[in-house]
C-alpha cells in the first residue's frame, strides 16, 4: 500500500525485501561522499539496516524514509521521507536517488509530497533538513522545496553540516 502517490511516483514503506536495492543505494559513491558509510556490504547487511532505520521508525513515529517508486513500474529509484533525529529538535526531510534518476525532478516532485503530507496529516508546520557543504544538488533541490539555510553546524560524527528550515 502507497503512502503517497504523485503524478509519476508512489512512495511505499520500506520493508525487508528491498535489501538488494537499499544495499546498492547507500554504497552509491555520492551517499558515501554526501551521506557516509553505512558498512552495509551484504544484502543482510541491508536487511538489518531497513529494520533498525525506516522500519523501527514506521513503529516508533508513524513515518519514516519511504521507497520511492515509479508508478509504472513499481520499480524503487530512491528513498525520501521524514526522519527523527535525536540531534534535531525538528523533523527532518532526508532523500536519495539512484544516479540514473537524478536531474529528472523525481527528488522535488517527491520532496512537494512529503513536505505536503507532513503539513497535511502530522500537522508539522516547521520541517529541517541538513547536507554537508559540497552536496549542491541537494541544496538546490532544498531551494525548490521552499527550504532556506538557517546555519552551520556540528553533526554528531564531527562533521559540518548545514541546516535548512522550512516554515509553514
Amino acid at each position: 500500500m502507497n503512502v503517497l502517490d504523485t503524478e509519476r511516483l508512489a512512495l511505499r514503506r520500506l520493508t525487508p525485501e528491498d535489501a538488494a536495492f537499499m544495499r546498492r543505494l547507500v554504497n552509491e559513491p555520492s551517499w558515501l561522499e554526501f551521506i557516509g558509510d553505512r558498512g552495509v556490504r551484504t544484502e543482510e547487511d541491508a536487511r538489518e539496516y531497513l529494520r533498525n532505520g525506516a522500519i523501527a521508525s514506521y513503529e516508533k513515529h508513524g513515518f519514516g524514509l519511504w521507497a520511492v517508486t515509479l508508478r509504472d513500474s513499481e520499480a524503487p529509484i530512491g528513498i525520501c521521507g521524514l526522519v527523527r533525529r535525536d540531534f534535531l529538535a525538528d523533523v527532518d526531510l532526508g532523500f536519495a536517488f539512484l544516479p540514473e534518476h537524478q536531474a529528472r525532478g523525481y527528488g522535488r516532485e517527491a520532496g512537494a509530497a512529503v513536505v505536503e503530507f507532513a503539513r497535511r496529516e502530522l500537522g508539522l508546520r516547521r520541517l529541517v533538513a541538513i547536507t554537508v557543504p559540497a552536496n549542491l544538488r541537494s541544496i538546490a533541490l532544498l531551494g525548490k522545496l521552499g527550504f532556506a539555510l538557517e546555519k552551520k553546524m556540528n553533526h554528531p560524527d564531527g562533521s559540518e553540516v548545514l541546516l535548512f528550515a522550512r516554515e509553514g
